[in-house]
C-alpha cells in the first residue's frame, strides 16, 4: 500500500484509502476540475504509525469501550487516546516521503493540512468539521500538523458522534497535504437549497480572503441565489464583513479588519455567481447527487478545494411561493405566511364557531380569529385566513399541525374577501389571489436522481418536535427526532371532549368520559414514539380561548388581559380538582407507556409551583418510577428561580420563547399590528434565555426552548447551541431544516474549538 497518494491517482470509491475529503478530491481532478495540486498521506500510513508507535491496539479497545451517555469517561478516554497519538508520531521512514512529497509541489510552498477520516464526507454520515484542519503550513511544521490531524480523530465530540451512529470499528484517518491558494474571495456553494431541498437552486456564501470566516461563522458572508435554469441571478444579500484572513508577510494566516464601506461591498459580481452556479451544477451532474462544495478565487481563476454530498438534505422541496411564480398578480389580501403550501377553494366566512356547520369540505375558512375550539373546521378547511394573529398564536400552531396552509394578521380578509369567490392560498408567502392559481403556482416536477439518499447527522443538540393534535402522532414519530418536546393539551383536548368545556364534563359527571377520550389521544402519541420522551404542558386554561367551548361562559371569567391572567399554574392552585383529574389521566397512561412525563406553564412564583408539585407528590402519577418533572420558562421571573427550582425536584426547564419574548418585550403575540415588535432575537431576550440555559446547567437540570425562531433563524439556533442547551423543539415541518441548522452551527463550534484548543466553549 503506498503510504502517498497523489490527487491524480484516486477517485471518489477510494476513501477507505484516502478518507471522504481526499477521495472526493481525487474524483474531482481526474474529472478535470480545477482543483489545487496535492497528495494524500494514506488512513494505511496512520494505522502502519500507530503500530511501529505501539498504541493500535489500545486505541482500538478504547474506542469499543466509551459508551455515548458516559460523558465522563468518555472525555478521559479521548484525551488519553490523543496523548497515545502524539507518543507515537511519525515514523522516519513515513516522514521523508511526506517531505518528499511536499517539495514536488513546489519550493517554497504553503500547504493546507486538512483531516480526511474514511467515515467523513460519505453519503451516509458526515463527520465534517470534527477533525482538524490546518492553513498555510510551512515546511518545518508539516509532520507536526500531521499528527495534530492524527489525534483529532480521538475528539470528544467525535466519539460522541460514532457512539450516537453505533460505530465500534476501529478509527482510520487520512491527511490531505494540499496546495494553499492565497486566495481573495471564497465560500461556500450548495447545487440545492440546503434548507428547503429545492434542487432547482444554488445557494452561495460568498465572504473576502480564506473561506474559514464562512464555515466559521466568523462573518456574515454575502448570500447569493442562482436558479438552474438559464442559470439566472434570483436573489442577492449583501453581508456586512468587519474582517478577512489572508495571507500575511510572513506567509502565516493574518486577520485583517475591514472597514465599514470594504465590509459592504458585494463578494461576486453577477458574473461570478453565475459561473460558480455553472460549475457547481456540473460537479452535481458528475456525481449524480447534489453537492456541498467549498470553493476559492485566486485572482480571476476559480478553484474546488472541497466536494461532499448534502447528507442533510429535506426530503422534499417545499410548495413554491407565490411570491416568485406570479410576480405580475397582486394579491387580495396579504399578511404573515403562517402555515406552508398552496391551496385553492371557495371563500367561507365565519364570524364565530357557532357557525362551523356552514364550511363545506375543501372551502377556504376566512374569520378574525381562531381560537381552540375551531380546529373541527380547520379539518374541512383547504387553507385558513385571518384578519389577526401573529405566527405562533393557535391559528397558525394548528394549521402547521394539520397541515393547511395558513395565512393570518391580513387586518381586513373578513372585509376584502366574499363568500362564494374562489382564492388561492399561499401560505408560505402570506398572500391570498382571485381564482385559482394553483396549477400556476405548482412547483414544477423535478427528478431526483436515483442515487441521492438521506441521511441523519447525529447531533450533540437533541432535537425534539412540538405536538398538539394526535392524528399525525405516527407521521410525525417517524422524523428523525429524539421525541416530544411539547405536547400541548389544550387542542388535544377540545378535540377529545367535542368542543365541550372540561368544567362542563365534570359537572354533568363525566370523569370516565374524560379519562376515557383523552387517554385514547395520549397514547396514540407516547405509543408512536416511544421509547423516546414525551413531555406533556398540562392544560394551559386562557378564558378568552375557552369561554368559546360548550359551557364555557359558565366557567370562564371575563379578563382585559387573559394572556397575563387566569392561567397555569395558579389555575391549579385555584382549581385543584381538575388539575387533579388531569394528574390522574397521566398515570393512567404511564401505566402502559413510562415515556410520558409532565410539564407545568406559566410559572410565576415558588409558593406556586411547590403547591403544584404536592399535588403531584399526592396523586398516583407522583408515586410512579422515572417520572420527570418540568417546568415551562415563559414568565420573566423564572429566569431568577432556577436554583430554587431545581431544589424542589424540577428535572428541566423549557425555554417557551414566544410567551418569554412578549413578556419581557411588553408585546401581544397575536397582534397583528405589533408584530414587527414581536423578535425571539431581541438582545433582551437573547440574555434571558441565557441567564436561562447558564442557571440550568448550573443547578444541573436540562434545559431546551420551543419555538419556531431556531428554525428559521440560523443565528438564533447557533446562539443557542453555543450557549449549551441540550436540546431544542421545532414545530413538525421545521425538523429538517432545524437539523441541518443546528448541524452546521455544531460543526463551526468544533472548527473553533479546533484553531484555538484553548478558547473552550460551554458544552
Amino acid at each position: 500500500m503506498a503510504k502517498i497518494a497523489w490527487f491524480a491517482e484516486l477517485g471518489r470509491g477510494d476513501a477507505l484509502i484516502a478518507g471522504g475529503k481526499g477521495a472526493n478530491l481525487g474524483e474531482l481532478t481526474r474529472a478535470g476540475f480545477p482543483v489545487p495540486l496535492g497528495f494524500v498521506v494514506t488512513a494505511e500510513s496512520y494505522l502502519l504509525a500507530m503500530e511501529a508507535g505501539g498504541v493500535r491496539d489500545q486505541l482500538r479497545d478504547a474506542v469499543a469501550s466509551v459508551e455515548g451517555h458516559d460523558a465522563a469517561a468518555m472525555g478521559g478516554t479521548a484525551a488519553s487516546s490523543r496523548e497515545l497519538v502524539e507518543k507515537a508520531g511519525i515514523p522516519e521512514e513515513l516522514g521523508r516521503a511526506v517531505l518528499d512529497a511536499y517539495r514536488e509541489l513546489g519550493s517554497p510552498a504553503r500547504v493546507a493540512v486538512r483531516s480526511s477520516a474514511t467515515a467523513e464526507d460519505a453519503g451516509d454520515t458526515s463527520f465534517a468539521g470534527m477533525n482538524s484542519t490546518f492553513t498555510n503550513v510551512a515546511s518545518e511544521d508539516l509532520l507536526a500538523r500531521i499528527v495534530d490531524c492524527w489525534a483529532s480523530l480521538f475528539g470528544e465530540r467525535v466519539f460522541a458522534y460514532r457512539a450516537a451512529l453505533g460505530v465500534r470499528d476501529e478509527p482510520a484517518i487520512a491527511v490531505v497535504v494540499q496546495t494553499m491558494l492565497d486566495a481573495d474571495r471564497s465560500g461556500v456553494m450548495f447545487s440545492a437549497d440546503p434548507a428547503t431541498g429545492d434542487p432547482s437552486r444554488v445557494i452561495i456564501e460568498a465572504a473576502f480572503g480564506l473561506g474559514e470566516v464562512v464555515v466559521g461563522g466568523a462573518v456574515e458572508p454575502d448570500t447569493y441565489v442562482v436558479a438552474k435554469d438559464g442559470p439566472r441571478l434570483v436573489s442577492v444579500r449583501v453581508g456586512q464583513q468587519a474582517i478577512a484572513v489572508r495571507r500575511g508577510p510572513d506567509g502565516a494566516d493574518l486577520q485583517v479588519e475591514l472597514s465599514t464601506t470594504e465590509g459592504a461591498r458585494r463578494v461576486l459580481s453577477d458574473d461570478d455567481a453565475l459561473t460558480l452556479a455553472r460549475l457547481g451544477a456540473r460537479v452535481e451532474e458528475h456525481y449524480g447527487s447534489p453537492q456541498d462544495m467549498e470553493w476559492a478565487f485566486q485572482g480571476d481563476d476559480l478553484y474546488l478545494v472541497q466536494s461532499r454530498p448534502i447528507t442533510a438534505l429535506p426530503r422534499s422541496a417545499p410548495t413554491r411561493s407565490a411570491s416568485s411564480q406570479a410576480e405580475a398578480r397582486d394579491p387580495v389580501v396579504s399578511g404573515l405566511g403562517a402555515s406552508p403550501g398552496i391551496a385553492a377553494g371557495r371563500v367561507r366566512r365565519l364570524a364565530s364557531v357557532e357557525e362551523a356547520d356552514r364550511l363545506e369540505p375543501g372551502e377556504v375558512l376566512v374569520a378574525r380569529m381562531t381560537t381552540p375550539d375551531w380546529v373541527p373546521a380547520m379539518r374541512r378547511s383547504a387553507a385558513l385566513v385571518t384578519d389577526g394573529g401573529g405566527i405562533t398564536c393557535h391559528a397558525a400552531i394548528a394549521s402547521r399541525e394539520l397541515g393547511v396552509p395558513c395565512v393570518v394578521g391580513t387586518r381586513r380578509a373578513t372585509e376584502r374577501l366574499r363568500d362564494g369567490e374562489v382564492v388561492t392560498v399561499d401560505g408560505a408567502a402570506g398572500a391570498v389571489y382571485l381564482g385559482d392559481l394553483t396549477a400556476e403556482l405548482a412547483p414544477t416536477p423535478t427528478r431526483t436522481p436515483a442515487a441521492t439518499t438521506v441521511s441523519v447527522e447525529a447531533l450533540a443538540t437533541r432535537l425534539y418536535v412540538n405536538l398538539a393534535i394526535a392524528d399525525r402522532a405516527e407521521q410525525v414519530a417517524a422524523l428523525p427526532v429524539d421525541g416530544v418536546g411539547l405536547l400541548r393539551a389544550e387542542l388535544m383536548l377540545t378535540e377529545a371532549l367535542h368542543g365541550e368545556h372540561p368544567r362542563h364534563v365534570l359537572a354533568r359527571g363525566g370523569q370516565e368520559e374524560f379519562l376515557d377520550r383523552m387517554s385514547q389521544s395520549l397514547l396514540r402519541v407516547t405509543r408512536a414514539f416511544a421509547p423516546r420522551p414525551v413531555i406533556y404542558r398540562t392544560i394551559d386554561f386562557r378564558s378568552n380561548e375557552f369561554r368559546g367551548l360548550k359551557g364555557g361562559d359558565e366557567y370562564e371569567p371575563v379578563e382585559a388581559n387573559p394572556m397575563i391572567g387566569y392561567r397555569g399554574c395558579y389555575r391549579y392552585v385555584r382549581e385543584p380538582d381538575l388539575f387533579t383529574l388531569e394528574l390522574a389521566l397521566l398515570a393512567r397512561v404511564r401505566e402502559e407507556t413510562p415515556n410520558l412525563h409532565v410539564m407545568l406553564p406559566f410559572v410565576r412564583t415558588r409558593w406556586e409551583l411547590e403547591a403544584c408539585l404536592d399535588l403531584i407528590d399526592h396523586s398516583p402519577l407522583g408515586g410512579q418510577r422515572g417520572l420527570h418533572r418540568w417546568v415551562m420558562a415563559e414568565v420573566p421571573s423564572v429566569v431568577y428561580r432556577i436554583p430554587e427550582y431545581a431544589a424542589l425536584g424540577i428535572d428541566g426547564v423549557s425555554i417557551g420563547s414566544n410567551d418569554l419574548t412578549q413578556l419581557v418585550l411588553g408585546v401581544d403575540r397575536d397582534s397583528e399590528i405589533c408584530s414587527e415588535l414581536f423578535d425571539e432575537a431581541d438582545e433582551a431576550v437573547l440574555h434571558a434565555i441565557a441567564d436561562l440555559i447558564t442557571a440550568a446547567r448550573a443547578a444541573g437540570i436540562t434545559s431546551s426552548l420551543c419555538g419556531q425562531a431556531p428554525s428559521t433563524r440560523p443565528e438564533f439556533a447557533e446562539h443557542l447551541v453555543r450557549l449549551g442547551i441540550t436540546s431544542v423543539s421545532v414545530n413538525p415541518d421545521a425538523v429538517d431544516h432545524a437539523r441541518s441548522v443546528i448541524a452546521a452551527a455544531e460543526r463551526r463550534i468544533l472548527l473553533e474549538a479546533a484553531r484555538d484548543p484553548g478558547g473552550g466553549s460551554p458544552r
